[in-house]
């Protein structure tokens, strides 16, 4: 569905490129606009509410402002009132504040590569509002502590170590999740004391000055060292940059039958045609993609939620129908309610590129021409898949177990940072990467590693999604996993390593093994033999 249409109210520049209109339902865009002037995110949100599906309304600065100087806030007054219009809330307001995220979006897709804000607008003044409104105290305190550390990290430049002691010693080793609103509130204010002390002056407490910063910052991270990181590894230009889009928050940490998550509308690593979710209750969209924090996957969700999973598994239906492609898309909760906040074609192995390609030309859902497009260069040796071979009277147990976002078999020895991956790669050694997190920060010594093994993080956190459009094997969410960095040693189910010792990790099962196990390589005959009976078929 094409979301274009020939006039729109809210168009504050005619340069194709330098555009700041709404989007929402009952919501056309211009002309002039398109994925190069908006980014494919607002471009897709766009697409997404012409389809009927629940979209936040926002607005779009479009990819001409990045770069150039500050953009003067008056260029998105006109759609930041329409966004007040409609949710019957006041940006500042002291009873019914509106609070907005604030998320880039390039025309090539770059997932966790650039900088996102949420909770923008909450401050001491709009907090007690926020309360009143929602009548729920640990929402209001947990958004602004979030707010807090998110803003103090991407706009001041303080190490994000600094609020993770703050939230270690309020939780110790509980859950944040389950904490109070008066821990949170402590938590808030250790946040504040925090941030005055590396920043050098106080948390802002004017909502305008934090959209603005927050608008300038999101537009400089496309300039930042992980997205020029991925734009060489991946030889993307550097312009148009990046889009940055306001939307109306929706919160998935209002406790009840509220939580984020991330979903795939087939198995990426395989290509399957079976939905594969990661959900977080009583959570934001950035615990499930950041890979610092370990998510449910929707069996939890359909066990607990069942209305909530067929409303997903319905619109996961709508979004494959609309975009004609296994979709990537970030949903959430509020309240029972679903939202969607973000969809795009998702990354996938070769093996899963092959059966989607494939299924869906069966299904009717892409012309042959398409098909045949998607699946050019696919052969054999494209195809093959490492897998364990067992040796005969020999049975190996696995170490551990850990959750898969990458399928295939790696051998070697433990890295535990860039200089380690580096050096040992260009020793001529298979190298894997062992970090605490699954973050994109890592993306260099992910791309020459040869496989990356994580303690938290879940199978759709943006670095997992990055491991496996490299075609890295990739475990995240290993529980019995312990790393001394300064020691430069790890523990797996009780097994003391150091960096250098070899190490097996299967992500077809899902299981690691100490040692170097034995690997051979496997073709699936039917996937082949399907594609050759498209290529060669009558037209």
């Amino acid at each position: 569905m094409n979301p274009r249409s020939e006039s729109h109210r809210d168009v504050e520049e005619r340069d194709p490129l330098r555009l700041v209109l709404s989007i929402g339902a009952g919501v056309t865009l211009p002309e002039e606009a398109s994925p190069a002037s908006l980014g494919f995110k607002a471009w897709n949100l766009a697409r997404m509410a012409a389809m009927g599906l629940p979209v936040p309304a926002a607005f779009v600065i479009g990819t001409g402002w990045c770069g150039r100087e500050a953009p003067d806030p008056c260029l998105w007054q006109q759609a930041l009132q329409r966004l007040e219009r409609e949710s019957g809330l006041g940006f500042g307001d002291a009873r019914r504040p509106l609070l907005l995220s604030v998320r880039s979006g390039a025309p090539v897709s770059m997932p966790g590569m650039m900088d996102t804000l949420l909770d923008i607008g909450l401050t001491e003044v709009t907090l007690p509002g926020l309360v009143r409104l929602t009548g729920n105290p640990r929402l209001a305190w947990d958004a602004y502590r979030r707010l807090i550390a998110g803003y103090g990290e991407v706009v001041a430049g303080i190490d994000g170590r600094h609020f993770e002691a703050d939230l270690d010693a309020v939780r110790g080793d509980g859950d944040e999740h389950e904490l109070d609103f008066a821990a949170l509130r402590d938590i808030a204010k250790r946040h504040l004391a925090t941030y005055a002390r590396e920043a050098g002056e106080a948390f802002p407490q004017d909502p305008q000055v934090q959209l603005r910063a927050a608008v300038v910052a999101v537009f400089a991270s496309w300039y930042g060292d992980k997205a020029r990181a991925y734009r060489e590894l991946h030889e993307l230009p550097a312009s148009p940059g990046t889009a940055v889009t306001v939307q109306r928050m929706v919160f998935g940490n209002a406790g009840g039958m509220s939580g984020a998550g991330v979903g795939f509308t087939r198995d990426p690593s395989s290509g399957e045609p079976s939905p594969w979710v990661d959900f977080l209750f009583n959570a934001q969209g950035e615990d499930v993609v950041s890979g610092r924090r370990r998510a449910q996957s929707h069996e939890e969700l359909a066990a607990v939620a069942p209305q909530i999973w067929e409303a997903l598994l319905k619109t996961m239906t709508q979004l494959e129908q609309g975009f004609g492609d296994m979709q990537d898309f970030e949903f959430t909760v509020q309240d029972g309610q679903l939202y969607l906040l973000q969809t795009r074609d998702g990354k996938r192995t070769p093996q899963a590129a092959a059966r989607i390609a494939l299924d869906l030309c069966d299904q009717g859902l892409i012309p042959r021409r398409i098909a045949l497009e998607r699946t050019r260069g696919l052969d054999a040796r494209a195809l093959a898949v490492r897998r364990l071979v067992s040796e005969a009277g020999r049975t190996v147990e696995p170490l551990a177990r850990a959750t898969s976002a990458a399928g295939g078999v790696v051998c070697g020895e433990i890295a535990l940072d860039e200089a380690r991956v580096r050096a040992r790669k260009e020793a001529g050694a298979s190298v894997l990467l062992v970090r605490r997190d699954a973050e994109t920060r890592d993306l260099p010594a992910l791309h020459l590693a040869d496989g990356l093994l994580t303690q938290r993080g879940a199978r759709t956190s943006h670095a997992a999604v990055v491991a496996r459009q490299l075609g890295k094997v990739c475990l995240v969410g290993c529980d019995s996993l312990t790393i001394d960095e300064a020691d430069r040693s790890l523990s797996i189910g009780g097994l003391a390593l150091r960096e250098g010792d070899p190490l097996t990790l299967d992500g077809n099962e899902g299981v690691l093994y100490a040692g170097a196990a034995r690997m051979g390589e496997q073709v699936a005959q039917d996937l082949l033999e399907r594609l050759e009976r498209l290529r060669h078929e009558p037209h």
